[in-house]
């Protein structure tokens, strides 16, 4: 057991520290992706998934790994396939000869940290596998359920360039992910850094070797989302959250606005920000700031509004220039 198993409660001053030193330590590995580590962390604070797309070699990868290494707890990574089958990801019942029984042999998903790598790979039938352990945390064989360990967080990859071979994640699992990030092609000045790293020896399958280690744990997350829960949100920030929730209802160029699980959504996120930025209340900015990763993938253009090259996010920046700011 290490220091950051330990059953000993964290402060909540502590555990800030401690989730605060893990964007140094990804930082050892990855270039220039500070906003999707900040997603991470706000994910990892509030219980919920993340959804991380780019083009290929933006390090979607190398970033959860990253991450997974400086924080102290279970972390699992499938490679979604064409052929993966349910089982293959929540386990199967399996024929013990000595006992003349079936017993349950876990799958990958039984983990804390998972990485679903290139998940629009995987058919339907497994993505929906996957539902039932992000939504209850916990996965169903023969009838019987079986609780996935605490905490548990699907980080889910998917490239958005390449359509063939693929099955896009329906609405109702898209829902299911508390952000979506997606990660740019890094600026000149960051590619410049990521080939001085490479050329100077830098291994992305050996990050014991670039310095990442672990510098938080399941403790630190654990205080971390009790101090979450109790950051104060004003009667007025959350009619803010509401009113822009249905702002997205009535656009023109959209076929499906926020629901109220993902205004919930983006009160829960906002209230992780200001944790980290050392706030216990939640400010109009701190919802602004999480608007887009919480809320863009959870909206439905109308196809006209396709044909016309209207995008999600110009709706979504409207939707917030329309609600007034509370002061």
């Amino acid at each position: 057991m290490t220091e950051h198993q330990s059953a000993t409660p964290q402060s909540a001053e502590g555990a800030r520290a401690a989730l605060l030193a893990v964007r140094a330590e990804v930082a050892k590995a990855v270039v220039g992706q500070e906003a999707a580590v900040a997603g991470l962390l706000v994910a990892l604070l509030c219980r919920g998934h993340i959804l991380l797309e780019g083009v290929p070699g933006v390090a979607k990868t190398l970033l959860v790994r990253s991450l997974a290494a400086a924080l102290d707890i279970g972390t699992k990574r499938v490679q979604f396939t064409p052929d993966l089958m349910p089982g293959d990801l929540t386990g199967s019942l399996v024929f013990d000869a000595r006992a003349s029984d079936f017993s349950f042999r876990q799958g990958p998903v039984f983990t804390n940290l998972l990485l679903a790598d290139e998940i629009n790979r995987t058919p339907p039938k497994t993505q929906s596998a996957l539902l039932e352990a992000m939504e209850e945390k916990q996965v169903s064989v023969d009838g019987q359920a079986h609780a996935l360990p605490s905490p548990f967080m699907v980080a889910a990859t998917q490239n958005p360039v390449e359509y063939e071979g693929t099955y896009p994640l329906p609405e109702a699992q898209l829902d299911r992910f508390l952000l979506k990030v997606v990660l740019p092609v890094p600026g000149r000045d960051d590619e410049v850094q990521v080939l001085r790293r490479h050329a100077g020896g830098f291994d992305p399958r050996d990050l014991a070797a670039a310095g990442v280690r672990p510098v938080a744990g399941a403790a630190d997350l654990d205080a971390g989302a009790a101090a979450v829960r109790a950051v104060t949100v004003s009667d007025e920030v959350a009619t803010y959250v509401v009113d822009i929730a249905r702002a997205t209802r009535t656009s023109p160029s959209l076929s499906l606005g926020v629901s109220p699980r993902g205004a919930t959504a983006l009160m829960n996120t906002a209230r992780a920000w200001a944790w980290l930025s050392g706030r216990t209340y939640v400010t109009p900015d701190d919802v602004k700031a999480l608007a887009h990763a919480t809320l863009a993938h959870r909206l439905s253009l109308r196809p006209e509004a396709e044909l016309e090259g209207v995008g999600v996010a110009s709706v979504l920046d409207s939707a917030l220039g329309s609600v007034p700011v509370p002061r």
